[in-house]
């Protein structure tokens, strides 16, 4: 009786790799069929770009406040959490208007730190999270939809010529031609 146990003990070890092989190599071959994306955050022109084959799209985002600066660094999405609830020292937020993660949440393979929504729209543009990237709602539901985990995700904490060319230059170039500001009139001109 205990050989037959021990048996059925294998067939189903025996079963169960052949199903997680199965499903890895699924996983492997949809990962394979999805387009290649990557995410870039300028930390200081306070955008982010979601850069798939040649098309290119731009959010504006709220960065690290100087106090909590946001990392610099080549991540992963490694979660993905419609509707998340916020866990701090002692306190649970529930999703709705109070929370301070918005509608989405894209977790980094950085611990702690992530791509989400707000409660304060009024805070993108600006140096104003804990070290997160924030968006608006309404976009973060539309990255949510572009990127999975796995994606790559760059945040870039000095401009450099990648984040030029997708975001710009914002330094002012000096001008080739002279600007004339005022000119005084020659003695004996009539001003008109």
């Amino acid at each position: 009786m205990m050989l037959k146990a021990e048996d059925q003990i294998r067939k189903m070890a025996a079963l169960t790799g052949v199903l997680l092989m199965a499903a890895a190599e699924a996983m492997a071959q949809d990962r394979a069929s999805r387009p290649s994306r990557r995410i870039v955050v300028s930390i200081p022109d306070r955008k982010l770009a979601v850069i798939e084959n040649s098309s290119i799209r731009i959010f504006e985002v709220a960065v690290g406040a100087p106090k909590s600066p946001s990392p610099a660094g080549s991540f992963q999405i490694v979660t993905s959490i419609a509707d998340p609830t916020w866990y701090t020292k002692g306190k649970i937020v529930p999703p709705g208007k109070s929370n301070p993660l918005g509608t989405r949440w894209l977790g980094l393979s950085h611990k702690g730190y992530g791509i989400h929504g707000t409660n304060r729209p009024d805070s993108i543009g600006k140096n104003a999270s804990h070290g997160c990237i924030r968006m608006r709602n309404q976009e973060v539901e539309q990255l949510f939809k572009m990127v999975g985990v796995g994606d790559q995700v760059e945040l870039i904490g000095e401009r450099n010529e990648e984040t030029i060319r997708l975001f710009g230059d914002p330094t002012p170039k000096p001008s080739s031609t002279p600007t004339l500001v005022a000119a005084a009139a020659a003695p004996g001109a009539v001003s008109q």
